[in-house]
């Protein structure tokens, strides 16, 4: 099965859980996530947007995946958002930072004292209770896109653009 058919499928199949936005590494823009789960329980993540100008990958990404990169990670290193890269293999750049965001968020991970952008894992428990009752719970949120409707437009219309060129008298 080639892999666009596979994420198709995966689009279709995924019930959303839980929606949210929080603020990027840099702490300037905000991105929205979605965390949603498969008919058989498999737990995952997708950027859903930002409100910065960065491009970002739309794929989901399963908690296995995530578990996994963490296994390989070496234990005397802080984390950073190079440890998911291999998740987003030949995808934006932006894509594995903004995964680190949603997953300091989650309280995953959290910031080492003195580190700008490296963080330790924290004990997963909690977040796999709450995630653990929104799937028992059956219920579904729809797409939404908080941090879509707080984007500031930034952008030039036509007419401004061509005023701006005009040459005064």
């Amino acid at each position: 099965m080639s892999k666009s058919k596979a994420e198709d499928i995966l689009n279709t199949s995924m019930r959303i859980l839980k929606t949210d936005s929080c603020n990027t590494l840099s702490g300037k823009p905000n991105i929205t996530y979605h965390i949603g789960c498969t008919p058989d329980s498999k737990i995952f993540f997708q950027i859903s947007s930002n409100t910065g100008g960065g491009f970002f990958s739309s794929e989901w990404v399963s908690w296995d995946a995530i578990q996994q990169a963490l296994k390989q990670w070496p234990k005397d290193t802080p984390i950073t958002s190079l440890f998911l890269y291999p998740l987003f293999k030949g995808k934006s750049v932006n894509t594995p930072s903004f995964l680190l965001a949603a997953l300091k968020h989650l309280n995953l991970v959290q910031p080492l004292k003195g580190k700008k952008r490296c963080h330790e894992l924290l004990d997963p428990k909690p977040f796999l209770i709450e995630i653990n009752k929104l799937i028992s719970s059956k219920t579904t949120q729809k797409k939404t896109s908080p941090a879509a409707k707080k984007k500031k437009t930034t952008h030039r219309t036509k007419k401004t653009a061509t005023s701006r060129h005009r040459k005064t008298a």
